[in-house]
């Protein structure tokens, strides 16, 4: 079911793998192990995970929607990549970690492939993890009610305590330069606010809104406090990766990677209207590798094909 054609990285940071699907070149995915030095991965070991080929989104930093979208991964294909970085550091399925967390995120929107849930049903009854910690991340396509409305009864079955984490991709309150950045059909902010309020119980984790700083995409706090209760929404600030798409679109990241506190004011902005602010910036090396950003799998194509 899946064939591993190449790896990258280094083990005490990120690795990326490139992998064949349905024995074929042109159902290629990628996914990524991480930790987070100094933390050691007997505490938390990060999964992120591809569902998709490609991606029809089509998100201006983003490298997956360069590959020619192949459709969705089935839900034996998703756990399969998951599968394959479990078996090679823990092959009886025994994962001794306090913090293990599966991100939905590398390549293709979750919230467009209804399998992520078949996916999410399945988790913990496979693998003896008692530090599971799924995390979803997705720009709420438009249409995507039910797959969020089924998220919600997952999350309550399975994942009680504050074991599950969801993250919408916001990265700018003006409309218009949302759409220009993602260029789909999405839910409003006033959807997601709502949905927030039923989603959230006293012991979950605070849904997070994920602003990917750049120049031109203005982010307004008073609007975000408008919408979203920071009793159950926290925000994620992160700088834009250098993805051959945010090359190519000019996109100019207003956090700079190299000086945390380019970030000061506008934690500062967010944390005057009641936000807790998470500031995500991962080692500069993860760049060189492309754990955060870049997309193997268009270099793999363009190898074999």
């Amino acid at each position: 079911m899946i064939k591993v054609l190449a790896e990258y990285g280094r083990e005490d940071l990120a690795k990326v793998y490139v992998a064949e699907m349905r024995g074929s070149k042109k159902h290629l995915v990628e996914f990524v192990e991480s930790v987070q030095p100094p933390i050691l991965r007997e505490k938390k070991w990060v999964l992120i995970i591809s569902t998709l080929f490609g991606c029809p989104v089509g998100c201006k930093m983003c490298d997956a929607g360069r590959i020619q979208y192949g459709g969705r991964l089935t839900s034996e294909e998703i756990l399969a990549e998951i599968d394959y970085m479990v078996r090679k550091r823990f092959p009886d399925g025994s994962i001794p970690i306090s913090k293990f967390k599966i991100q939905f995120a590398r390549m293709g929107d979750p919230a467009l492939n209804p399998e992520v849930l078949t996916v999410l049903e399945k988790l913990p009854n496979i693998y003896d993890a008692p530090g599971l910690l799924p995390s979803v991340s997705t720009v709420a396509p438009k249409n995507s009610e039910d797959f969020l409305d089924k998220l919600l009864q997952i999350k309550n079955q399975f994942y009680r305590d504050g074991r599950f984490q969801l993250q919408f991709s916001v990265h700018t309150t003006d409309i218009k330069k949302r759409n220009e950045l993602i260029p789909v059909s999405k839910l409003s902010f006033e959807y997601i606010a709502a949905y927030g309020k039923r989603f959230y119980v006293n012991d979950d984790k605070k849904i997070t809104l994920n602003f990917a700083m750049s120049e031109g995409f203005p982010v307004d706090v008073k609007l975000v406090r408008k919408y979203f209760d920071p009793d159950i929404f926290i925000i994620k600030l992160t700088p834009i990766n250098p993805t051959e798409s945010v090359k190519c679109n000019k996109i100019v990241s207003k956090i700079d990677a190299y000086n945390p506190n380019s970030a000061n004011q506008i934690i500062d902005d967010f944390c005057s209207q009641g936000f807790d602010v998470i500031l995500s910036i991962g080692k500069v090396e993860e760049n060189k590798i492309g754990s955060n950003c870049g997309q193997f799998v268009t270099n793999v194509k363009e190898s074999i094909l």
